[in-house]
């Protein structure tokens, strides 16, 4: 028997602000939005979703677990990206062919380039 992958969870200073820039970023749609959890999905009826929960400290380290998109046009994509307030960051990746930036909330995320 396998599990079924029912959402990602981000701690967040402000979820719902947090919540919208990322379904901007993904095409996706606002499902829940309570104080307590704000949901995200691509609808509302599929999964799964990324969820967005209240924390009242900043993100101390770097994040081990990250998002990869992987956009048609990578250099577009990251104009776009930083453009809605997402920021170039350094992690350590060297010389390499996808960008690494961090959302409004310092989130570290890969902007990878076309497949082929």
């Amino acid at each position: 028997m396998a599990s079924v992958w029912e959402s990602l969870t981000v701690d967040a200073r402000d979820p719902a602000r947090l919540a919208s820039w990322w379904a901007e970023v993904l095409g996706y749609q606002l499902v829940n939005n309570h104080p307590d959890e704000v949901e995200i999905r691509q609808s509302a009826d599929q999964l799964p979703g990324i969820v967005f929960l209240p924390v009242s400290d900043d993100r101390q380290v770097k994040n081990r677990l990250h998002l990869d998109l992987r956009p048609a046009d990578q250099e577009a994509e990251v104009e776009r990206l930083v453009d809605m307030g997402a920021r170039h960051v350094d992690v350590g990746q060297g010389d390499v062919d996808w960008t690494v930036l961090a959302d409004p909330e310092g989130n570290e995320f890969c902007v990878l380039r076309q497949r082929g």
